[in-house]
C-alpha cells in the first residue's frame, strides 16, 4: 500500500512542481538544480514508498501508557481479565446461572423480562439521616462469563495481595504482571476460601448477574422471574406479567440454572441466597431485627440475673428469719417485743 502524505507535505511538493513547470526564464543552471532537488523529495511520492522495516519496534519495547505483563499483548485477553478483577472486587452481590445453549431472541427476552421484574421493585426512601440511597436498578446486569478467565480472576482477587509485594524493587504489582502470574501458579488452593468454594459452580457455560449493592428486595425480584420457588418467590402472574409467559421467554427460562452466589466475599449456595432474599425490608429490617435480638438478649440477661439476686435475697433473709426464732425460744421477733412491751 503506497504511503499517505500529509497535507503540508503534499502542498510543499505541488508548489516545489508548479514553480519549476512554469518558470520558462530561468537559467538551465537553476533549472537543473530544481530539477534535482524535486528528484530528492520524490522519496515521499505515492509511488516510490518508504520500506517500514526501519520503523519497526523492539521487541522489549514497553509503552509509556501500558505496564509490562506477563503474556505478549496477542497471546493474553488482558482487558477481559481486568474486567474480571475489578467486577470481583467492586460487585458484592454476584448470582450465577448455568445457561444451556440459548439464542440471541432468548437472551433478549429473558433481559426483557427482567428489567420488567426490576422495574416494579419500590424506589429507595431516606433515612432517618435524611439521605436517600442510590437507585441500582439501571446497574444490575446479567452478562455471560468466560469460565476459564474468571476463574483466573478470582485466584488473583483471593490470593494476590498487591501490598505484600510493594517494598520489592522494580517488581509491578498490577493483575497482569509477572508477580501475580507466579503467585497464583505456586499457590495451593484450599476448599474452605471463596476461590475453592466458588470454582465447582463457574464450570462449562455461566451466566453472572452482578448487583452494585446488596438489595434483598431486588435480589427477591430476580429471584420470583429467573429463579421461582412458591411461595417464598412465586413467578408473577399470567394477568400480571402476560409477557412472561411467551413461549420464547418461557424457553429461555428453563434453560437457566441458579447455582449459588457470592455475597461480601462469601459463597453462598441457592438455600442462602434465597435466605438474603427474603430479609423482610431489606438491610434497614436486618439491621432492626439485629438491635431487637440484642435487646431481647440484655433483658434476658438481666431477668435472669434479677431473679438470681431475688432468690439468694429470699434465702438468706428466710434463714435470718429462721435463726431469730431458734434464739428466741420458737418465738418471733414480733412476739417477743409484744411481750416485752406487757
Amino acid at each position: 500500500m503506497p504511503v499517505r502524505l500529509t497535507c503540508a507535505a503534499r502542498s510543499s511538493i505541488g508548489r516545489a512542481l508548479q514553480r519549476t513547470t512554469t518558470s520558462s526564464t530561468r537559467t538551465p543552471t537553476l533549472v537543473a538544480q530544481n530539477t534535482s532537488r524535486v528528484a530528492s523529495r520524490q522519496y515521499a511520492t505515492a509511488g516510490s514508498p518508504v520500506p517500514l522495516a526501519g520503523l519497526r519496534l523492539p521487541d522489549d519495547y514497553i509503552p509509556p501508557t501500558q505496564p509490562p505483563s506477563a503474556r505478549r499483548p496477542e497471546q493474553r485477553k488482558a482487558q477481559l481479565l481486568r474486567s474480571y478483577t475489578a467486577m470481583l472486587r467492586s460487585t458484592p452481590l454476584m448470582l450465577f446461572f448455568q445457561h444451556n445453549n440459548l439464542t440471541a431472541v432468548e437472551w433478549a427476552a429473558v433481559r426483557r423480562e427482567l428489567r420488567a421484574a426490576l422495574a416494579g421493585v419500590p424506589p429507595p426512601v431516606a433515612g432517618l439521616d435524611g439521605t436517600v440511597p442510590t437507585d441500582i436498578t439501571s446497574s444490575i446486569q446479567l452478562q455471560v462469563l468466560h469460565t476459564r478467565m474468571f476463574s483466573i480472576a478470582c485466584k488473583i482477587v483471593d490470593y494476590f495481595k498487591a501490598e505484600e509485594h510493594a517494598d520489592k524493587s522494580n517488581a509491578y504489582t498490577h493483575d497482569l504482571s509477572k508477580t501475580a502470574y507466579e503467585t497464583i501458579k505456586g499457590v495451593t488452593v484450599d476448599d474452605s476460601s471463596t476461590y475453592g468454594q466458588i470454582s465447582p459452580l463457574i464450570i462449562g457455560p455461566v451466566a453472572a448477574l452482578t448487583f452494585p449493592s446488596v438489595s434483598p428486595a431486588h435480589l427477591a425480584a430476580v429471584l420470583k422471574v429467573l429463579a421461582p420457588s412458591p411461595p417464598a418467590f412465586p413467578a408473577p402472574s399470567r394477568k400480571k406479567n402476560p409477557g412472561y409467559y411467551d413461549p420464547i421467554a418461557q424457553s429461555g427460562f428453563q434453560k437457566l440454572i441458579l447455582v449459588g452466589g457470592r455475597i461480601e466475599n462469601k459463597t453462598f449456595d441457592n438455600d442462602g441466597v434465597k435466605w438474603v432474599g427474603g430479609i423482610e425490608g431489606g438491610l434497614d429490617g436486618l439491621r432492626a431485627q439485629l438491635v431487637h435480638l440484642l435487646q431481647t438478649a440484655g433483658l434476658g440477661l438481666t431477668t435472669a440475673l434479677e431473679g438470681h439476686s431475688k432468690g439468694l435475697w429470699l434465702a438468706l433473709e428466710g434463714r435470718r428469719t429462721q435463726l431469730e426464732e431458734e434464739s428466741n425460744g420458737g418465738k418471733k421477733e414480733g412476739d417477743v417485743a409484744n411481750e416485752t412491751s406487757v
